[in-house]
Parts: structure tokens; sequence; C-alpha cells
């Protein structure tokens, strides 16, 4: 006897009843393999987002080694901040770390650029680092085409390509192609004959105080100059902390692997200073000057006299080639610089044997560099003047950063003495009046009857050895992800 099954029973036939469990068992499969599928991605995006999480975070950690490296840069506390240091979030909770490596461009044992790289990381995925590379430097001197302790009255023929400053009042009536900026008090100075205003230029914003004709910080009588770029008063431009410890280059001359040079007349009794002449194959010859000639001359801190400024005897005393380790040239002496400059030379003229003599560079000839893309610089520093002489080259170029510490540069008033046209790339640093052309009534009478000024970007933030400094802050020049 055959009996029926419940599903039989209840009409299911027992075919149907085992496709339904087949069905329930390959759909329950494929389900629990969706869910562990699923799961598994969320898992893996999950992850991925704390890894992306922690790859951000390494950049920021790394971001954090170079701001403290550069906090020790500037508070000149590089031997004592470690290299190597954890990080922590705002909790006080370990987050991770960075390292750090340094490297530095010097030269007389002063530090001209820094170059950092930090490798940050997370404790959590270590793996995850991310490196940055910061170029480091200071602001020199060489931002400027022009910085001036004095008033200044700039020709209708002078062409500026630079910021221009004066902590006097000037009158623009050259073409200006960037910032011109005045510290004078309460932005007015008084503008008198010797810059034009025997009568004063009312139509052009002076005005009559008195006797006195009192013109705005900056003004021009010219369609030459752009005032839009005038500025006026400015803070005015601390003179004294940009001048250079001139002791101590000495010091480095002597001792540092430089260049010094005792005055002349300790090497021959009838020594009048030294001429310097650069060569293009990174040396200079030392010529011992023995006989100068005068030639009669006007400045308005002399009045009338002779200037002793060309050379009619001299002999080659030494040739040297330019110090790699500190190219600092020291001459304790009046000093004829020219040539062609190779590589980054400091040259300084300064008597610091004798408190009571100050001595003068003079530019008898062109200045050039062997190369004009930033490998080559030269800083020139005098104690007192650095003047443009009566023998001049009719075009003359000049390239470099020219500091007057206590005098002035210009080229004093030789009687109908003319010079075509006068080229200065770098920056002119004087205490006192600039002036290269002489004008009596509105006649030019001697000097330069064109000038023009260009500063050099190249020696900006990475300029010779001993050059002033603008900002004694390190500040970023490049930033890159490695």
């Amino acid at each position: 006897m055959i009996k029926r099954s419940k599903n039989e029973k209840a009409g299911l036939p027992r075919r149907k009843a085992g496709a339904i469990l087949i069905l329930v068992l390959v759909f329950g499969s494929i389900f629990v393999l969706l869910m562990t599928g699923l799961f598994g991605f969320i898992l893996t995006q999950y992850r991925h987002t704390l890894q992306k999480a922690a790859w951000e975070q390494s950049l920021h950690i790394a971001e954090a080694g170079i701001n403290y490296y550069r906090w020790c840069l500037n508070h000149e506390m590089e031997e004592s901040c470690s290299l190597e240091m954890d990080y922590y979030d705002t909790s006080g909770n370990p987050l991770g770390g960075f390292s750090l490596t340094d490297s530095s461009t010097e030269s007389c044992g002063q530090t001209v650029q820094r170059e950092i790289t930090s490798i940050g990381r997370t404790d959590a995925y270590p793996e995850a680092q991310r490196a940055i590379k910061i170029l480091y430097a200071r602001t020199s001197i060489a931002k400027y085409s022009y910085i001036l302790n004095s008033n200044v009255w700039v020709g209708d023929d002078h062409e500026i390509r630079g910021s221009y400053h004066s902590n006097g009042g000037i009158r623009m009536d050259g073409e200006n192609q960037s910032v011109v900026s005045s510290a004078s008090p309460n932005g007015e100075w008084i503008c008198t004959s010797s810059f034009g205003c025997s009568s004063c230029p009312v139509d052009d914003g002076c005005w009559i105080d008195g006797s006195d004709c009192k013109c705005p910080g900056v003004f021009t009588t010219t369609n030459n100059a752009k005032p839009d770029l005038f500025e006026y008063p400015v803070p005015s431009f601390n003179f004294e902390g940009i001048t250079v410890d001139l002791a101590r280059m000495k010091t480095a001359a002597q001792t540092g692997g430089g260049v010094y040079l005792e005055p002349s007349i300790n090497k021959n009794p009838s020594g009048k200073g030294y001429h310097l002449k650069f060569k293009n194959n990174g040396t200079f010859e030392v010529w011992i000057i023995t006989g100068l000639s005068p030639t009669y001359a006007y400045s308005l801190e002399e009045g009338w006299h002779y200037d002793y400024f060309t050379i009619s005897r001299e002999h080659l005393y030494n040739t040297y080639s330019i110090p790699s380790a500190c190219s600092a040239i020291f001459v304790e002496d009046n000093l004829w610089p020219e040539g062609v400059v190779k590589g980054k030379v400091v040259t300084a003229s300064a008597d610091l044997l004798d408190s009571n003599k100050d001595t003068d560079i003079v530019l008898a000839g062109n200045i050039n560099y062997s190369v004009k893309d930033g490998s080559d610089g030269l800083t020139l520093l005098s104690q007192r003047n650095v003047l443009i002489g009566p023998q001049s080259p009719d075009r003359m170029e000049l390239r470099g950063i020219f500091v007057a510490q206590k005098g002035r540069f210009s080229r004093n008033h030789y009687w109908w003495n003319f010079r075509e046209k006068l080229e200065i790339y770098g920056s002119i640093i004087s205490n006192g009046r600039v002036g290269t052309k002489w004008i009596s009534g509105s006649t030019v009478v001697s000097g330069y009857r064109e000038r023009e000024s260009y500063f050099d970007a190249n020696l900006v933030y990475n300029p010779p050895p001993f050059t002033p400094f603008i900002d004694e802050d390190f500040k970023l020049l490049r930033w890159q992800e490695i």
C-alpha cells in the first residue's frame, strides 16, 4: 500500500517542493555573495578613505616640520633644533611625525639660502608619506634700484626699471616703471633751486610757504613719470641698518679665505690706492697706483676743487683667483675697480686703521659679468663715496650693487665734460644725493646725457656675501612636493 506525504496531501507534488528548496539555496547563496561583496567594498572604501585622510595629514605634518625649521632659522637656533620630531593633534594625542634634512648655500660663514626637505607621516599609515622641499632666503637690498638717504631730483632723461626709495623728497621727472616711495616727514619737503625749484612749480602740486617752496613727497613736472606709482609718506628706511660691518668683512678677508690688501703705501712709498682689473676667467689683477692726474671739479659738498681720479702711473702687484670659500676682497685704501666679474664677489674699500680717514671707490671703466644667468654678481662697498671718474667711457655699463655708506654715488661736475649714455644693472645705495648729470639753468653742462637703471632680480635673494639685507627673516621662495 502506497502512502502519501503531507505535501502531496496538501496538493504539492514532491518535485515542486525540491525545486523551491533549490531556489532558496541558490538565491540565498547569491544574497550572501552580494552582501559579502558589498561589505568588502564598503570596508575597502573605508580603508581607502582612512589612507587618503592619512595621506593628507602627512602633507600637513610635513608642512608643520617646515614651519618649525623656519622658526629655528629665523631665531638662529638651527644647531639646537631636532631634525626628527613627533606630531600631536590638538588634544595632545600622537598623530605622526616628521623628519627634516637641509642644505645651505653659504659664503664667508654667512647663510645666503637654505633648502629644506620635510617628510611627514602618520602613525596609522606610516607608509603614506609626503615629502616637500622648500627654498628659504632673505631679501637683499638688490630688490631696489635705488635706496637714498637724502632729497633727490631724477632728470627727465633717466629711465628707472625697479623700485626707487628715498628717505627725503623726490622730484621724479624721469620714467619710472615701478614704485617710487618717499619717507619725507608729513609727505612734504622743501624743494630748493638745486632741485630746479628756483621758480616754485605750483602747477605740479607744490605750494609757497613763506619763503619756501614746498612739494609733495614725490612729484613730477613732466609726462614721463607714472604718478599712480608714487607713494608717500611711507616708513623711513633704516639706512644705518643696511650698512655693512666692515670690520667683520676685513676679518673674513684676512683669516676666512678671502683677499686682504693693506694700504698701498706699505707696498710702495708712492702708493695712492689699488686698481683692480677683473677677468672673465675668475681671476683679478691688482695694480698699485703711483700717479694720479688732477681734474678741476665741482661738487655740492666740496665746491670747486681738484679730483685726483685719473691714473697716470701704476704697476702690476699680483694676480689672484677669486676665492671659492669666501669671495671677499677687502682693500684698506682707495679703490679703482673695473673688468668682467666671474662668480659672486664682494669688494670693500675702507680704512679701519685711521679713524680720521675715509676711502672712496672710483669707477673709471665698465664693470660687467661673464654670464647674465645669475651665476655672477658683484657688491662694491665704499666707506664713503662711489664716484664715476672724469675719464669714464662715453657709453658706460655698470653691473653690481654699489653702496656708498657715508657718502654718495655720483659723478662730479667737470666743465663741459660730456658723456653719451650710462647704463646701470643693479642697485645704488647712497647716503648722500645721487647725480651723474649737471644742469645750469636748463642747459646740460656735463655728465651723461642719457641714463638707464635696471634692478637685477638675480641678486635679490642670492647676492654676493656681506650684501646687506632689508629683512633679517628668511622668506619662502619655492615650494614643491617631491
